[in-house]
């Protein structure tokens, strides 16, 4: 199975000053498992492009390393430019490559986006997928009347609210970060230096005015050069050679020709197999025709050869005859597999038009079983640390009252450790289930049945934790401690009992079941 690849291509408001490029580049670079594909600087436009994939994981923090980088090194205060913009970071978007689904990438959207707001200060909009209103989508609605309007309007107008942050803009402007399928960047020279024809030409090529589905364009003058400035968001469904044919009537009408074509940044292969294909009237071909893909083909099948056994798994290792994973880790475990259904499930909804009036609520669903997936899964490994550190305080030393005052003060705190372990695992549990009886309730009636597993799970983990509490708490000196958790379990136990009335209840109602 390949690794999965996220591709992202930030836009920073700066080419004028190569070593502000550089350090951007840099902070990227600085991430391991990122590797940087491109960089593309234009002075008119003042504006960069650099283009870096790697792991979903790496790809994110490396995208709000180069914001964190931006917005301490550029104001939008001083900036001039032909290319409209609203923030030192301009544009982050996430394109999905290998084995990353579209919704995994507004997912990383809406993290980076929040944690931008969050710690750098900066409002953030989401766009393309990961808009949260149908007029974010479009990146020109986001960025109209550039920095210095959203300057006066962000603070009392409604609309212009960002998603995430403060609705104040500082030096660095604002940020657009976003989630969408791979894009051509596009310029086409003209042999002439009136930029009229050139707007006219965007204006005719365009989607937003009438032209063709799936272009945006703008005119401006580059290096004293007409230029029509062009993404194109579908290649597929509009190819680049039919938006060069029609800059190339187009221009023909107003007397002139097209001096040549620009890319900013990559390209997709089959754009440019497409565009050979239809040039050169190519009826049948296939990209295996390619000498290139061909070989890469043949030396991806030889490359292809068993790897390494891989580690054992948690439940072989469960299985083993060791003390360690025991009930505490499989209880944790077990919360985790809760939570990622909960997430399944929540992911299952949004995105549907039937559930539309709780995509919002399921976000935060999605986002709070994610953080309990995680904190869970760490807890499968902390138990396990914990009796470790329990059984090494049992075999200290005991011959002197010195080394029993040791060994006892030692084991009273790795036994305690050893409890509030599960206890934590125990309160999470509460929290999933809780989360599962709502997507029950609530979110897409056809994975009703994962919801009611998720909340089956959540209880077995609370069960599970608790027993764990339970002997620890029988080993501890301090027993008003001991009974304090104890009355915590019983207490997430009632609440546990609360929920599960609530969701039979769900099930028969919404689903016909009878758990």
């Amino acid at each position: 199975m390949p690794a999965p690849l996220v591709e992202c291509i930030p836009n920073f408001s700066e080419a004028r000053r190569p070593e502000v490029v550089e350090s951007i580049q840099k902070a990227i670079a600085s991430v391991p498992g990122v590797l940087v594909l491109d960089r593309h600087s234009d002075l008119d436009h003042n504006r960069s492009v650099i283009t870096f994939i790697g792991s979903p994981q790496a790809v994110e923090e490396a995208a709000f390393q180069a914001i964190a980088t931006a917005s301490r090194l550029i104001d939008l205060n001083q900036h001039i430019g032909e290319h409209p913009r609203i923030g030192a970071a301009d544009v982050v978007p996430f394109v999905p490559i290998s084995d990353v689904t579209m919704l995994e990438c507004v997912e990383m959207a809406r993290r980076l986006g929040s944690r931008v707001g969050e710690e750098l200060v900066i409002p953030v909009y989401l766009y393309e997928e990961a808009a949260t209103r149908p007029d974010r989508q479009n990146l020109e609605n986001i960025r109209h009347g550039q920095y210095e309007r959203l300057k006066e309007q962000i603070a009392t107008d409604p609309n212009r609210q960002p998603d995430f942050g403060p609705a104040k803009l500082g030096p660095a402007g604002a940020v657009v970060i976003g989630a969408r399928q791979p894009l051509i960047a596009y310029n086409i020279y003209l042999n002439t230096d009136d930029v009229s024809v050139a707007q006219r030409i965007a204006h005719t090529v365009r989607n937003s005015s009438g032209g063709l589905r799936y272009v945006k364009g703008l005119g401006m003058l580059v290096g004293g050069r007409a230029q029509v400035s062009m993404n194109l968001t579908n290649y597929h469904l509009t190819p680049l050679a039919q938006v060069v044919e029609m800059v190339r009537r187009e221009a023909m009408r107003y007397g002139t020709t097209i001096h040549h074509g620009e890319l900013v940044g990559l390209i997709p292969q089959q754009a440019l197999f497409d565009a050979a294909q239809w040039y050169m009237q190519l009826d049948g071909f296939t990209g295996e025709q390619v000498l290139e893909q061909r070989v890469y083909q043949a030396l991806s099948a030889s490359a292809n050869q068993p790897g390494p056994a891989p580690e054992a798994s948690f439940l072989e290792n469960l299985a083993a005859g060791t003390p360690t994973p025991g009930g505490g880790s499989a209880a944790a475990h077990t919360g985790a597999e809760a939570a990622a259904l909960v997430a399944m499930v929540a992911r299952l909804t949004i995105g549907k038009k039937k559930y539309a009036a709780v995509e919002n609520r399921m976000w935060e669903i999605l986002e709070q079983a994610e953080m309990l997936r995680k904190q869970l899964s760490q807890a499968v490994v902390e138990d396990s640390a914990a009796f470790d550190v329990l059984l090494s305080a049992v075999r200290l030393p005991k011959e002197t009252p010195r080394e029993q005052q040791i060994r006892q003060q030692t084991l009273e705190e790795a036994t305690l450790n050893a409890a509030q372990i599960p206890l934590q695992v125990a309160g999470k549990a509460v929290q999933v289930m809780d989360l599962a009886v709502e997507v029950a309730a609530t979110g897409n009636q056809n994975a009703i049945s994962d919801a009611a597993s998720a909340a089956a799970l959540a209880g077995a983990t609370l069960t599970s934790a608790g027993l764990n509490v339970q002997i620890n708490s029988l080993n501890l000196q301090d027993q008003d401690t001991a009974h304090r958790m104890l009355d915590e379990i019983a207490e997430m136990q009632n609440q546990a009992d609360a929920l599960q009335g609530q969701l039979r209840k769900v099930l028969a109602d919404r689903g016909g079941l009878a758990p």
